[in-house]
């Protein structure tokens, strides 16, 4: 299970380089084609970007549902907690507990809901159509405009996503079980980078110069 614990990491990740470089080629070939260059101009209005804005839309659409699963998992989604915070120690435990269920509950229901949606929008046209299947009365289903594109696919986004949101809860939850802790997220904090600890006889603001102050009592060889 070890594969799940950074795939919202990867997923995003990914999706988020992928349409900030298609953005960036979609402006400098928009930009580009309106200069009036022999021969260049008329090569860059022969190529078709138009399908760019659409793509980058269905990106932050994937972005958004495997994001919300990342919130969980790391803590990152706001909560009121002032209530609960106050109560018992046995108390907080139960309503942290419920809140998680009731999370987790919530999702399997919004992904069952979207798993079903998106198999009678076209995937089960799709998938029987795959297995050699009888497909008698089934329904395709529409496709995106410009890409053209079944949109069960782009669907998909919301029965895999929260899927994956509905998981999270449970682990959460399974983990608070066991430890008593659940998942804190600091915004201060910078992935890569670790505060650095300076040595104890070094001075920050000594300088190896004239101009500037100098430790006066921490130089090498001893206290001056």
């Amino acid at each position: 299970m070890k594969f799940l614990d950074h795939l919202e990491e990867w997923i995003v990740t990914f999706l988020m380089g992928a349409a900030t470089l298609i953005i960036f080629v979609a402006v400098l070939h928009r930009y580009a084609a309106g200069m009036a260059v022999p021969g260049l101009q008329d090569w860059l209005l022969s190529i078709n970007l138009t399908w760019a804005q659409e793509l980058t839309i269905i990106m932050f659409v994937w972005m958004a549902k495997f994001g919300a699963a990342y919130g969980v998992r790391t803590g990152i989604h706001v909560g009121v907690d002032v209530l609960i915070n106050r109560l018992s120690d046995a108390m907080r435990s139960k309503f942290i507990v419920f809140g998680l269920c009731a999370g987790a509950l919530f999702t399997a229901i919004v992904a069952t809901l979207g798993a079903r949606f998106v198999w009678e929008n076209g995937a089960h046209h799709y998938f029987f159509k795959l297995l050699g299947l009888a497909m008698e009365g089934l329904f395709e289903g529409p496709t995106t405009p410009d890409l053209e594109w079944p949109t069960w696919m782009v669907y998909s986004a919301i029965p895999l996503g929260t899927s994956l949101m509905c998981f999270r809860f449970l682990q959460v939850m399974v983990n608070f079980l066991k430890t008593g802790e659940l998942p804190h997220h600091d915004h201060g904090h910078v992935d890569g980078l670790e505060d650095e600890i300076p040595p104890v006889d070094t001075n920050p603001y000594a300088m190896n110069d004239n101009l500037h102050p100098t430790d006066l009592q921490h130089k090498e060889g001893g206290v001056k």
